[in-house]
């Protein structure tokens, strides 16, 4: 059996045999992070590393999740008490985390016990590698608290030039973090797609007539949580011009979120399914003509590749994360949010004309092709491996070498 030495002492088995994860969501709350996670320490399982999980819990969990998970302590997100903030470490759970002697740490949230577990990794000198799910930045505005921007870039910048890999789903999202500054070893991992569970054959006439869509009526779909940050309220002005130019259409929302009263309120001839997963969510995609999402805080946009290998095109933002996935006049079409009116000239169009539509989807479910799970998944395990054999800059090796015997 091959037996690797890392430059910090950690013995490797064909890279690593046990997993430290932690995360501020993992299954309390179903959405694109917790279901890479999962599906993550699902596949490493499956192939013989051992992971441990650390990340808040609660009592009613919305996921039944893989591996072995440890709550931490935490408390509600402010203005998002749905999502929960790591707070302190436990001598219980340090000594859980100690014990467990990971080979590799992978924090996938910055929050305080996420600081504190880049800190343990540092002192412990263990590899360390982070992904970054989230674009805290640019959700400040949407809650009034664009006065801590320069204060959580500051922090941000500290805590990933610590990490020895820091893994951001697309492009974009590198050229935006060091457009703040934000340096360091930063590698793409995208997402993932179940091409056979999110495909075109699970298209039904049936279902969309039991939802009340006519037959030859275009239905355009939008997926995710319904909040302001992924500006839910362009669903209603959609509606209403293209009501206002006699555009038949049918729009259909899914997804659960505080802003769901006021956009059933707005649109009261239209579909809501709420909150969709399995076989049901494949079929929604499937059963619709167009997919729209407005949304300007990804960093990579799970529900846009899900659309996509739907056979859907899709009518995106000018973002990051959909940039990178939609190629526009080929799979779909890209707008500036700040010009809606060209969005709603593209979403028309489309409407109108079912042979441009179909075209955009067939080619939709091509470029999907590209992003199967089990390419995704083993890049990362590519990464721990490559992590393992980095020295950070701001950690000292060893003294003397570890001997392997």
């Amino acid at each position: 059996m091959k037996i690797s030495t890392t430059r910090r002492g950690s013995t490797l088995v064909e890279g690593p045999r046990r997993v430290l994860l932690y995360s501020g969501s993992y299954n309390h709350i179903t959405d694109g992070v917790t279901l890479t996670l999962n599906r993550l320490v699902a596949y490493l399982e499956s192939i013989g590393i051992e992971v441990l999980v650390v990340a808040p819990t609660s009592r009613n969990p919305e996921l039944d999740h893989a591996g072995t998970l440890v709550s931490a302590p935490s408390i509600p997100a402010p203005g998002r008490s749905e999502y929960r903030v790591g707070t302190i470490i436990t001598p219980a759970l340090r000594h859980r985390m100690t014990s467990f002697k990971p080979d590799i740490i992978h924090v996938a949230t910055p929050d305080l016990l996420g600081r504190w577990t880049m800190r343990f990794a540092r002192r412990k000198e263990i590899p360390l590698v982070t992904t970054y799910h989230t674009d805290f930045s640019s959700y400040l505005k949407y809650y009034n608290l664009d006065f801590l921007e320069n204060w959580l870039l500051g922090y941000l910048r500290y805590f990933y030039r610590r990490c020895d890999i820091v893994c951001v789903p697309s492009q974009s999202m590198i050229d935006e973090l060091r457009g703040r500054g934000i340096e360091g070893n930063i590698r793409i991992w995208a997402r993932g797609v179940e091409t056979d569970r999110f495909s075109p054959l699970h298209r039904s006439v049936e279902w969309r007539r039991q939802m009340g869509v006519a037959d030859g009526i275009p239905l355009i779909t939008y997926v995710g949580r319904l909040v302001q940050e992924k500006n839910v309220h362009l669903l209603i002005e959609t509606h209403k011009r293209l009501k206002q130019q006699q555009i038949p259409h049918k729009l259909m929302i899914v997804g659960e979120g505080p802003e769901r009263e006021r956009l059933q309120e707005a649109l009261q001839d239209q579909i809501f399914t709420g909150h969709l997963n399995g076989k049901d969510l494949a079929r929604a995609y499937a059963s619709s003509d167009i997919f729209f999402f407005p949304s300007t805080t990804e960093t990579f946009g799970n529900v846009v590749l899900e659309a996509m290998s739907s056979g859907l095109p899709s009518v995106c933002s000018v973002a990051t994360g959909s940039s990178d996935l939609v190629v526009d006049g080929i799979t779909g079409f890209l707008s500036p949010i700040d010009q809606f009116e060209i969005m709603t000239e593209h979403i028309a169009e489309l409407v109108i004309d079912p042979v441009l539509r179909k075209a955009m989807g067939r080619n939709a479910r091509f470029e999907a092709e590209k992003y199967r799970w089990e390419i995704i998944l083993g890049k990362m395990l590519d990464y721990y491996k490559e992590a393992a054999q980095t020295v950070h800059p701001h950690v000292r090796p060893p003294r003397t070498p570890v001997a392997v015997s």
